[in-house]
């Protein structure tokens, strides 16, 4: 550029040159495939060292007097190239999404894969009514580990060194010690590990279920597993009796079946009660009358009860000069196979959907 001699005729040469840089980029436009392809062409002709850009820069030594025209027609032919590549590069990319669009439509006219719906495994549909009837009871819920101490266990619910619940046949034994206290560890042979934790947390009065998963060293067969799910409960205040665990127990009852239910004591051992009772269930599939079921007896043994021994209110930091009260235990395993006439506890365990459906 610096060659020419500017005179009116060499301005008007630098705007045919211009005129056909951009005539020779505007043929070209309709053979670019891509934004590349136009970028690359752009910074050719309007980029800092663009032969548009170069031309644009002699203007300083275009005599004064045709500036004004030189700068007002170079601008038109810059103005209408950058109207020609943004238009360009707008078609490019609405052709890319039109063709991305393409891959990606879904026909929304076929209809939808169909998904199975899950269900509520009976087990937990009979503890969220277990909790609801002792909840309306005044009863809270409670939880605890399924890896506890030899203390909480057995020692703290007075169960003896000797007992055969601590023998090895009966339970599972862990290998690693508690890091609180160096105790051994076992898993857990029933919630009532949780009562003394309970007593000491909370103090008296109290009233407590506390449902859950406990673990027997069992071999497995139609009525027995190594795991089953028990809940227990407690209520812990001033002048509670035996009467009080009757009236409780049988206004549950009533509630769960749906219909009335009549219990009644008769004597039992168990080491963390004083007196300890057996609990029996007018058999709800004869209504007392006597079936197979029941042996023709017209009852159905069904759980542990009694008033809770001082040495566990005392292991649980209770005033028993104050309070007593009362605890039970049943299995939700058992209660859920009497409820729905189950009559193999692995089907309960197990993955069979068919079975599982039902409920």
């Amino acid at each position: 550029m610096s060659g020419y001699n500017y005179t009116v005729s060499n301005s008007k040469k630098l705007l045919l040159e211009a005129e056909e840089i951009s005539k020779k980029a505007l043929g070209s436009a309709g053979a670019w495939k891509n934004l590349d392809e136009i970028k690359s062409q752009e910074n050719k002709t309007l980029g800092r060292k663009g032969s548009i850009t170069s031309i644009l820069k002699e203007i300083k030594n275009i005599p004064p007097e045709e500036r004004g025209n030189f700068g007002k027609s170079l601008n038109t032919i810059k103005v209408s190239l950058e109207k020609a590549f943004s238009a360009a590069k707008e078609h490019i990319m609405n052709e890319e999404l039109r063709v991305s669009l393409e891959k990606e439509k879904i026909d929304v006219t076929v209809p939808a894969a169909k998904h199975s719906l899950g269900g509520i495994h009976p087990l937990s549909q009979v503890q969220r009514k277990i909790e609801k009837i002792f909840t309306s009871m005044g009863f809270s819920i409670l939880d605890g580990p399924e890896v506890d101490t030899e203390f909480f266990n057995f020692d703290a619910l007075n169960v003896p060194t000797d007992h055969p619940a601590r023998d090895m046949q009966d339970t599972f034994w862990m290998s690693k010690k508690s890091n609180d206290s160096n105790q051994n560890t076992v898993l857990r042979t029933q919630t009532s590990n949780v009562q003394v934790r309970a007593m000491r947390e909370f103090g008296a009065p109290l009233r407590a279920i506390i449902p859950g998963r406990v673990f027997r060293n069992e071999a497995t067969d139609a009525t027995h597993e190594i795991d089953f799910n028990q809940v227990e409960g407690l209520l812990i205040d001033e002048n509670v009796s035996v009467a009080n665990i009757k009236g409780v127990m049988k206004d549950f009852f009533s509630a769960f079946f749906e219909k009335e239910i009549t219990v009644r004591l008769r004597p039992g051992y168990f080491p963390f009660v004083e007196p300890g009772l057996e609990m029996d269930l007018s058999c709800i599939f004869c209504s007392g009358s006597g079936c197979r079921i029941c042996k023709k007896t017209g009852w159905i043994e069904f759980m542990g009860c009694g008033l809770i021994h001082k040495n566990v209110l005392k292991n649980g930091h209770i005033d028993t000069d104050k309070y007593n009260g009362f605890a039970f235990g049943f299995g939700i395993t058992r209660l859920v196979m009497m409820k729905y006439g189950i009559d193999d506890i692995r089907l309960l365990r197990g993955a069979n959907m068919g079975f599982l459906r039902q409920f």
